[in-house]
């Protein structure tokens, strides 16, 4: 249970890393490329909301919810096997050449324009970092947290003879 508790908490330090990146490579698109990003756009086309506010809301609670979801997934054996940037880029490939299409919600990638392919590509592959590092780092913190016998001063120990 533990692996999938910090695949998903991965996934949402890895969601922040990768909105970060692409709110800033996003100015830097032409003018006429700078309409809203993917989330944005699968949010108009699914929930459909009329108020900017709650439209914005939900994007970032949807965007964030699939990247806490998709960490989780990292956390299977078979799937972190492939590396984080790797599983990005196959989360990437999955969504916008599979299933958006498939359900009609977006058009395939290959129908996009390029520069806004490579930051969603650029994106995904910050994303697959972050989530890498960051499973690496709650592992690391899961054994510095813990206790191991024999090993170090207990803190109780240090209490209880009043140092």
């Amino acid at each position: 249970m533990k692996p999938l508790v910090f695949g998903a908490l991965a996934g949402l330090a890895a969601t922040m890393a990768m909105t970060a990146f692409m709110r800033r490579a996003h100015e830097y698109l032409p003018v006429d490329e700078q309409y809203p990003l993917p989330p944005r756009e699968i949010v108009e086309r699914t929930v459909g909301v009329e108020q900017e506010e709650g439209a914005r809301n939900i994007t970032i609670l949807s965007h964030f919810s699939f990247g806490a979801i998709a960490g989780l997934l990292y956390a299977l054996p078979a799937v972190n096997r492939l590396g984080g940037p790797s599983y990005g880029l196959g989360v990437w490939a999955a969504s916008y050449l599979g299933w958006l299409p498939a359900f009609r919600i977006l058009a395939q990638a290959t129908d996009h324009p390029a520069r806004r392919n490579l930051l969603m590509l650029a994106a995904h592959v910050v994303w697959g970092l972050a989530l890498a590092k960051c499973v690496e780092e709650l592992d690391a913190a899961d054994r510095a947290f813990g206790r191991v016998p024999g090993k170090g001063r207990q803190s109780a120990e240090r209490v209880e003879s009043g140092s």
